[in-house]
């Protein structure tokens, strides 16, 4: 069994002048929860569609579960689910009887699983489909993706339309169905404080182009902010410096690996004050779509050779 739940080469899809996805490369480690990040019009729906089947590739080639897609596109469907960004179903029936509808195309349905996810999401399971709000379908989707029991949930924007309360219930969800079912959980987003209490790997595109995969962890670890007050200082002193801002009479370096020795070295050029800091997911994703910059896969920031690669 390969250890990978997706993994896809150069995939690419061209609509005209328009490289929506451009040469794609990823690994998905299985029973992982990865976040795919980036802007609206990234290429992140466009990737989901063709590792679904909904759109024909350009080039490149993808695998889900170790299955060809395209080519065993009806083994990789009976063994994943998918929600998209349209949550269109049967408007004149209930959830319940959408759920008693759909669970006869899978045998493996659990008896117990639409109770489970009604309860844990607060489903209004006997209100027409039609009349719930958007919160609420998105909910009554994610019930039938999670009760199918498959072994890959590819989720698009799965929290638009959700209040906190509603996120938050289904954060929860997606964590103890990974932890206990050793499910493999693909979301896309752009809301990356959701992104950040779930993920164990992300994964950034911007323009069709991955610029970096790396473990959430390493980029944590690896990467910090420093806060330099003073004049003359470097703007970019070695190169582990990914950024540096000028505000004043301050200086705002990202950096990577030995930022303590990187904020010694400032105090000894001259700097009046230095202090180091976490860097969060949020600033470190807007520093390298800034940056544009792509990397390899597995590698954690805009400069290869500073990061762990897939274990």
């Amino acid at each position: 069994m390969s250890d990978t739940a997706i993994e896809t080469r150069g995939l690419t899809k061209v609509y005209g002048p328009l490289r929506a996805v451009d040469s794609l490369t990823l690994r998905v480690p299985r029973g992982s929860v990865y976040g795919f990040l980036g802007r609206n019009g990234a290429g992140k729906t466009t990737t989901m569609r063709m590792l679904l089947g909904l759109a024909r590739p350009t080039s490149g080639s993808a695998q889900m579960l170790g299955l060809e897609a395209g080519r065993q596109q009806v083994e990789i469907l009976k063994r994943t689910a998918f929600v998209g960004e349209r949550k269109v179903l049967y408007e004149y029936f209930t959830p319940a009887e959408l759920a008693r509808f759909t669970s006869g195309f899978y045998p493996g349905w659990p008896p117990d699983a639409v109770e489970k996810y009604a309860r844990l999401l607060d489903i209004p399971m006997k209100q027409k489909f039609g009349k719930l709000s958007h919160g609420n379908r998105t909910k009554v989707c994610l019930l039938l993706a999670l009760a199918q029991g498959a072994e890959l949930l590819v989720l698009d924007e799965p929290t638009i339309g959700l209040d906190p309360v509603m996120i938050d219930d289904l954060l929860r969800v997606l964590m103890d169905e990974q932890a206990e079912g050793g499910r493999t959980v693909f979301f896309s987003s752009h809301q990356l404080a959701e992104v950040e209490q779930i993920a164990e790997w992300v994964g950034i595109i911007d323009q069709g182009r991955l610029l970096l995969e790396a473990r959430l962890e390493d980029i944590k670890n690896e990467y910090r902010v420093v806060v330099a007050g003073g004049n003359g200082l470097p703007a970019a002193a070695s190169p582990q410096v990914i950024s540096a801002v000028q505000a004043g009479a301050f200086t705002r370096y990202i950096v990577t690996s030995g930022a303590e020795a990187f904020a010694a070295g400032l105090s000894r050029q001259g700097a009046a004050s230095v202090e180091v800091f976490p860097l969060s997911l949020r600033e470190f994703f807007l520093e390298i779509v800034r940056k544009e910059e792509a990397c390899t896969t597995g590698k954690s920031g805009a400069k290869p050779g500073h990061a762990s690669s897939h274990s």
